[in-house]
């Protein structure tokens, strides 16, 4: 999927700009947006293209560096009210459906978080990585991760400190989820949580 700046011939220089620093991000977007819909390549360029839009209406171009975190942040966005749209409402209102949608809605956002940290994971050395991996996803003890890898507890616990925190800065840096205070990463069995400081934006 391309993106060209239309226009007449005196659009000015600061929406072709615009347009081309959009354009870098966009495999990057597409690919993003495509793994939160499942796959759905077809309408992860419809979102794609309406981020785009959004883009060029009411981005400015004050930090540069703010562009593929806003990006990223309102493809989201937009995904989840695609998701809540698409929801049928029952036709007698008698507060049950209620229930279903927010059921509904925390189903996607925990599927959409698990994504984003997936991908934040990616910027964290392997080292990190593995003991993360192990502890937060397989729910493993420091024991049992230390046997594994075959390194000492000690050295897992301090894989999984600094693993941390370069899991929050990636994740501060994206600017594509925020992260509550209340909920570290999310783990498959919740246990460890006291081994290292809680994610917190």
């Amino acid at each position: 999927m391309g993106w060209t700046v239309m226009g007449s011939a005196d659009t000015d220089e600061e929406d072709r700009e615009l347009m081309d620093g959009c354009g870098t991000h966009v495999s990057a977007l597409t690919s993003y947006v495509t793994r939160l819909l499942g796959g759905d390549r077809y309408r992860a360029e419809d979102i794609v293209q309406e981020t785009l839009t959004r883009c060029w209406l009411k981005f400015g171009l004050n930090d540069h560096a703010m562009l593929r975190p806003w990006l990223f942040t309102v493809a989201r966005n937009l995904v989840i009210d695609s998701h809540r749209k698409s929801q049928a409402r029952p036709q007698e209102v008698d507060g049950a459906w209620l229930e279903q949608e927010a059921s509904e809605f925390d189903h996607i956002e925990q599927r959409l978080s698990s994504v984003v940290v997936m991908e934040a994971l990616k910027g964290v050395s392997l080292a990190h990585r593995e003991v993360l991996y192990s502890a937060y996803y397989l729910g493993k003890s420091v024991e049992e991760t230390s046997r594994d890898l075959d390194i000492p507890p000690g050295t897992v616990k301090s894989r999984l400190y600094y693993g941390i925190r370069s899991l929050r800065l990636a994740l501060q840096q994206d600017a594509v989820v925020q992260v509550q205070q209340s909920a570290p990463v999310p783990a498959a069995h919740g246990r460890h949580m006291d081994l290292v400081p809680a994610l917190a934006a």
